[in-house]
């Protein structure tokens, strides 16, 4: 029932007790309580009336007999209950009589007043706000409010009676208000059942919300939206609105005016159509939460709230998405839970949308999402989709990372997960789908998925082209050639072919070779499409990768083999067949079987033990999907019937070296059967694309039954197993992903002999590499141990390769990098471009290589635990020395085998400024190896090199971790992808960078910082993003030229251009740098001479991430400030010697902070939704720290250090007191200018870092330790230096003029000071080291005799003109008169 008004004070109150009940001993009286058309029930004991009565008597003096009296005897008799009943009606009825304006508290309470009464329920409110208001507001808390108590004070507030109506000060309803008037956050949850024991419906109850004049964010539930007053008065302030089960629009809550007008507009909208009001827009308003209500449609009210940028709308009827191109500014959407059937052209209304919910509803089709670029985060959980092909609608989508597809019925879909990331192409590895990371198997499976597309792709291309041959005059019958087609043919020693080359109207070009077998023809594309290029720029892919050779086949895995596994049917029961017939034609058990290295590895430079031959039929094509599981299908019919059958269990595609005479390898197909284990290669140096292919070119190396396996086990720990068969010297090693391997391994070792049990087990990595370091070399945080990748190092001096390669001479060769090289050197001979195979492993820090003499591994004993240790050993390379080689690498798919190969399997290193060529051995190692080099790269905490690429025009391009973006390349492996609003960069941002990137003239730049100090533009962030930016959707906000100091090194202060993002605080660093890192990679004398012949410069940067950020502090007069991190090397001071650039940086840096904070997820939540905000705190000063939101804390300078310094200068002064008091006027980072003779023009003066303090009689300057001080928490000692060390003084007194212009120094100040006798500043510095007088060493060249200067440098323009201008006053006050001022030319 609709719950009526509330009456007013003077309404009838009337009480009536309508029963009474026996609870345990005593009776309850049931008193049914009426103010106006309200009523509620209330139960008592007569006990409780006589403690209300006996309250009464003493504070409003009551009759005592007025309350019945106590019985003892037979007080729950019913007619005594009955009697008692009346009489305590019209004793409770007298009181209210009795006081009918103003009831006594303690008669309130006892009726409930406080709940159900209005100035009841005001006059509890306004206590308790008396008593904890102040400390809720402080708290910045949510504060809850019901209906109810919001419609009592409304209802107050328009009755004409005094705040404080029964005398009660607590009870003033000023306290509500002043109250109301601050309080931030609210809440307002209402309810659908009557209040308690009432008649009362809250959800009905009209209230109004004109009393809050400053919420930020409110939040109201099941209340009737068309009872809720003076929302529109909130808009001022109001950044999160949160309504649930309360509206059926959204008009009524963002435009309830819309009742009252037919015709509105939107304020500042031109419009020619007549209107009858113009509504005011929620210019804060940057959060609304509508879910759970019952909206039908997105109304044209939402044009009222530009600046939302998160929107939930979730759990309503919504059938169609329109009118949001109103929101310029939203990011997040959640339309989870409506009744979706259809998305239409989303991306003209969702232009900037980054996370789109759209779980729960009825969606069949994605085709409206095509277009939405900047999405980021995508939830389709719960829908209706069936088809696969609707995830093509998604798959090109450049920014998503976060896809959830889960409860659709294409879940049921056989390895639906690999079917939907390889719609994603070469961001498989990117997205996440349904909260899973794609793991690696699965991309493996991505990889062949696309090659069979690729697959189908050229077949349908051939068809084509095939029917377009065919239907030409003339060729059908075999008549002679179109003259359009030029005959080609390739070099080939195998079977003829005939090459034709057709150019689509596009521009691209397609190879297709006919190729001529047994008399049948089949068409087979030759390469891919190519991108486009201009005839003066050919493409890269289209020529020959030089150091290409025949023998590099015999290096490494090809892909296209790995889809030849135990889930390729037809290929399992083809190699079944095989082994089988194998089988049958020896009439003894299986022996040990093999051919001759010589007949199989041509390309081998050398030899080893011989193997047996087998051949097989001819087959089908097919193409499978790779895996490593144990085969479960049935075997075909003709090889059931046979009585003994080899079932195939297991195949594993490896690179396996085999040590006989010899070391030879070859990428082998090692089958385990269910009696023996065979190893297989392939004859042919091009890798098979089809089955057919395949069997033709299969040749079996080795067949041995379980029985005769001498050893087999794990030599490297999930890296390479080795097998050893009886009676024989050779001695296989297995390199494979650790996943294959461990299976392989299980499926064999049951089979092999118990008796070498000792020799199977193995250890994981870290126990392995931890056993070639010295226990001082293995460090805490080198613990996890990635890769384990077999390699080779390619001699590119012996081939025709570019310029840059490792052998140039232009390079600076250092003794740390000609060591590791010297130690790598396998190269050993000018036949030989390759070296022996190794494994490559990384640790948190450094890049390690084990180097495996396999040859002596062969020939010990494998039981012994100790070979290994004792044949290999490992050199480490620093990975902030360690970088991808910067060179440019064209997108385009490779389209020849050398440039294949290239791009699938190496990777060009620079260790220092050498240039190192690896070759992965094995299928996708070079994609994981990237991977997990840049991420441990980024997570490197201290200083990195970067190499910086310049072209002719001397723009400038810098790849920290460069990749060549290849076709099969899935994995960002150079630079984080930019998954940003589309408004970033804007123009303001820009130009703001461009006014940033100004260089003072008094630092030194090498030739990388200036180039950086040259950019201009949208360069500036192109530059950050292509090069420095090492986490996802960070932006650049502020970029600061400044010095810097480390707390390792705090006596070399060197240039750095300091980069400021939403996500780190990013260091580029001068070349001095080079002297504060650890290990020493570079000879800097040669870096001049080095930059003039390479298109390469070096340089230096460090990273603090920003959650790494604990403190900063800001020195004095903020002349400079210092970050401080976690550790010792993440403490660094910023010296800027300008307290403006000082003061920018740090509002920027606040401001990023500021973003760091949690935002409200548009996703339901089972928490509260101001559980979120409640928290939130924006900073509070105490002792001179500013905790910020972000927990990171603002240190100032406090009165303790200005005292500090004060004391330290003042103890200079004359014993005698001063007649006044002695104050610093000025502090200023300073240089001291020193002139040196004998030097060129461009080389005369010296810069020394100096502190200038002015006072109001003296001049000091000072050495100050900017780094060491406060002590960081970690210190252990006080740091050997003190803070302030006194140089130099002199009296303002004896100043005699000043000197400004250029002569000197640009921009510097001489102050010429006579040499007159008087009182030594320095007096009480008496140590040997300033025995000489230290006003001789102060003396510029030049000064004339009795004269001492002062070649003064102040950075900051508005320091120095502070200074002169303090200077000048304080020489006037002294002297009376002007300071003369000169200027110089």
């Amino acid at each position: 029932m609709d719950a009526p008004h509330l009456p007013e004070p003077c309404a009838e109150k009337r009480v009536r007790i309508i029963g009474s009940e026996l609870v345990e001993s005593y009776t309850v009286y049931i008193i049914e309580v009426n103010v106006g058309d309200h009523s509620w029930t209330v139960k008592h004991r007569y006990s409780d009336f006589h403690e209300l009565h006996e309250k009464l008597t003493v504070e409003k003096k009551i009759d005592k007999h007025l309350l019945p009296p106590k019985k003892i005897i037979g007080k729950n008799s019913k007619s005594l209950v009955e009697k008692r009943q009346k009489e305590l009606e019209v004793y409770l009825q007298t009181l209210l009589n009795r006081f009918p304006v103003s009831t006594p508290k303690v008669l309130s309470n006892f009726l409930l007043f406080h709940l159900y009464e209005i100035n009841g329920i005001a006059a509890a409110l306004a206590e308790e706000l008396f008593h904890k208001g102040e400390q809720l507001l402080a708290a910045g808390e949510v504060f809850l409010l019901r209906p109810l108590q919001l419609y009592a004070v409304t209802q107050q507030l328009k009755l004409a009676k005094p705040t404080c109506a029964n005398g009660d000060a607590k009870a003033d309803l000023g306290h509500i208000l002043d109250f109301t008037c601050r309080l931030k956050y609210l809440k307002i949850p209402g309810m659908k059942a009557a209040v308690g024991t009432s008649n009362i419906e809250e959800q009905s109850l009209p209230f109004d919300l004109s009393i809050f004049k400053s919420l930020l964010q409110i939040e109201i539930s099941d209340c009737d939206a068309g009872q809720i007053k003076g929302l529109p008065s909130l808009k001022p302030t109001l950044a999160t609105l949160s309504i649930h089960l309360s509206a059926s629009s959204m008009k009524e809550i963002l435009v309830p005016e819309a009742s009252e007008f037919a015709q509105w507009e939107p304020e500042g909208v031109d419009t020619d159509c007549p209107v009858t009001a113009i509504i005011p827009t929620w210019k804060m308003l940057t959060t609304l939460d509508m879910s759970r209500n019952f909206i039908r449609c997105i109304d044209e009210s939402v044009k009222l709230i530009p600046e939302v940028e998160f929107l939930d709308l979730s759990y309503n009827e919504l059938s169609l998405v329109e009118n949001l191109q109103h929101l310029y500014n939203l990011v997040h959407l959640d339309l989870s839970f409506n009744k979706l059937t259809v998305l239409e052209a989303v991306h003209t209304k969702l232009g900037n949308i980054k996370t789109l919910n759209l779980s729960g509803n009825q969606l069949e089709t994605l085709s409206g999402l095509s277009k939405l670029y900047s999405l980021v985060n995508l939830d389709l959980s719960s829908n209706r989709l069936a088809q696969l092909d609707e995830i093509k609608n998604i798959g090109t989508l450049p920014c998503l990372e976060k896809l959830s597809l889960a409860d659709n019925p294409m879940c049921i879909i056989p390895d639906y997960r690999t079917k939907v990331l390889a719609q994603f192409c070469d961001r498989a590895s990117e997205v996440c789908l349904n909260g899973t990371t794609t793991t690696e198997k699965e991309l493996d499976t991505v990889e062949v998925l696309k090659a069979i597309q690729k697959a189908k792709e050229a077949k349908d291309r051939m068809a084509n082209n095939d029917k377009k041959v065919s239907d030409v005059p003339g060729q059908a019958a075999g008549g002679p050639q179109s003259s359009s087609s030029s005959l080609v043919v390739p070099p080939s020693s195998s079977s003829p072919s005939l090459s034709r080359d057709t150019c689509s109207s596009q521009g691209n070009h397609v190879c297709i070779a006919l190729l001529g077998r047994g008399g049948e023809h089949k068409w087979r594309i030759k390469s891919e499409v190519c991108c486009f290029k201009h005839s003066h720029l050919p493409c890269c892919c289209e020529e020959e990768w030089k150091p290409w050779t025949a023998n590099l086949s015999n290096l490494f895995v090809p892909p296209s083999l790995l889809s030849f596994t135990t889930t390729n049917q037809e290929f399992i029961n083809q190699l079944t067949a095989h082994i089988n017939q194998a089988n049958r034609e020896e009439s003894t058990p299986i022996p040990c079987k093999t051919t001759s290295l010589e007949d199989t590895d041509q390309g081998s430079p050398q030899s080893g033990d011989g193997y047996f031959e087998m051949t097989i039929d001819d087959t089908n094509e097919i193409m499978g999907c790779s895996s490593s599981s144990t085969i479960q299908e049935k075997m075909p019919d003709d090889v059931k019937k046979e009585s003994a059958i080899d079932n195939v269990k297991m195949v594993l595609w490896s690179l396996c070296i085999s040590v006989g005479e010899g070391l030879s390898q070859r990428p082998s197909c090692l089958v385990a059967t269910d009696s023996s284990l065979v190893v297989f290669h392939t004859r042919s140096e091009e890798p098979a694309s089809t089955l057919e292919e395949l069997m033709e070119n299969l040749e079996t190396d080795l067949v041995v039954p379980y029985t005769n396996i001498e050893t087999f086990q794990f030599d490297i720990p999930e890296v390479c197993f080795s097998l050893k068969v009886k009676s024989r010297n050779t001695r296989w090693f297995f390199f494979s992903n650790a996943q294959s391997l461990k299976e392989m391994h299980s499926c064999i070792v049951p089979n092999v002999d118990q008796t070498n049990e000792q020799v199977l087990n193995s250890s994981n990595t870290q126990v392995f590499i931890r056993q070639f370091l010295n226990s001082w070399d293995f460090e805490e945080s080198e613990g996890s141990v990635k890769g384990g990748h077999l390699i080779h190092f390619l001699d590119l001096g012996s081939s025709t390769s570019d310029k840059n390669v490792a052998n140039n001479s232009q390079f600076p060769k250092n003794s740390a990098t000609l060591d590791v090289l010297s130690q790598i050197g396998l190269f050993e001979s000018g036949q030989n471009q390759t070296s022996n195979p190794m494994i490559l492993f990384l640790t948190s820090r450094h890049l390690c290589i084990l180097m495996v003499d396999f040859v002596t591994v062969a020939s010990r004993d494998p039981s012994e635990a100790s070979t290994m240790r004792s044949c290999s050993k490992v050199i480490r390379i620093p990975l902030s020395f360690t970088l991808l080689d910067p060179k440019q690498c064209c997108s385009c798919r490779a389209v020849s085998n050398s440039r294949r190969f290239y791009d699938e399997h190496v990777v060009e290193l620079m260790a220092g400024h050498e240039c190192l060529t690896v070759v992965f051995a094995l299928p996708q190692d070079k994609f994981t190896f990237l991977r997990e080099f840049t991420q441990l790269r980024s997570n490197l905490r201290e200083i990195k090199t970067i190499a910086l690429q310049r072209t002719k025009k001397g723009h400038l391009k810098v790849h920290s971790c460069p990749t060549p973006a290849t076709a099969t390349e899935r994995i960002p492996t150079s630079r984080p992808h930019l998954t940003l609003s589309l408004l970033y960069p804007a123009k303001s941002l820009i130009q703001k960078l461009m006014e940033d990137n100004q260089c003072p003239s008094h630092l030194s730049l090498s030739s990388s910082l200036l180039l950086i100090s040259s950019l201009k533009g949208d360069q500036l962030v192109h530059f950050f993003h292509d090069n420095i930016a090492e986490m996802e959707n960070e932006e650049l906000k502020h970029i600061l030229w400044t010095s810097v100091l480390f707390y390792r090194s705090p006596d070399v202060e060197t240039s750095a251009c300091v980069l400021l993002s939403t996500k780190a605080i990013y260091f580029i660093l001068d070349d001095t740098a080079s002297s504060l890192t650890n290990q020493s990679m570079h000879d800097h004398h040669l870096v001049d001479e080095v930059l003039k012949d390479t298109d390469f410069l070096f340089s230096f940067c460090f990273t603090l991430k920003l959650k790494d950020l604990q403190s900063v502090n800001v020195g004095l007069f903020d002349q400079y400030f210092r970050v401080v991190g976690p550790s010792a090397d993440q403490i660094i001071s910023c010296l800027t010697r300008d307290g403006y650039g000082t003061h920018r940086f740090l509002q920027q840096l606040m401001m990023v902070l500021s973003l760091l904070e949690k935002v409200p997820s548009p996703e339901p939540s089972e928490l509260d939704f101001y559980s979120q905000f409640g928290n939130k705190s924006t900073g509070k000063m105490e002792n001179y720290e500013l905790v910020h939101s972000s927990k990171v804390k603002f240190v100032y300078p406090s009165e303790e250090e200005i005292g500090d310094l004060t004391f330290i200068v003042a103890e200079r002064k004359t014993p005698q007191p001063p007649s006044h008091s002695f104050n610093i006027l000025l502090y200023v980072l300073v240089f001291q200018v020193h002139v040196v003779p004998g030097q060129t023009a461009q080389n005369q003066t010296v810069l020394q870092p100096k502190t200038l303090i002015l006072t109001s009689t003296d001049v000091f300057l000072l050495d100050e330790d900017h780094i060491s001080y406060p002590l960081p928490e970690f210190a252990k000692e006080p740091p050997q230096r003190d803070k302030y060390r006194l140089t130099d003084a002199q009296r303002i007194r004896d100043l005699d003029r000043v000197l400004m212009g250029y002569q000197t120094y640009p921009q510097a100040l001489t102050l010429v000071f006579d040499d007159v006798p008087g009182p030594d500043l320095l007096c009480h510095l008496t140590m040997d080291h300033f025995a000489e007088s230290g006003r001789d060493r102060t003396q510029g060249v030049g000064g004339d005799m009795g004269e001492v200067h002062w070649c003064i440098f102040v950075p900051g323009a508005d320091s120095r003109e502070r200074l002169i201008s303090l200077l000048a006053r304080q020489w006037e006050t002294l002297c009376s008169r002007e300071l003369p001022v000169e200027l110089t030319g």
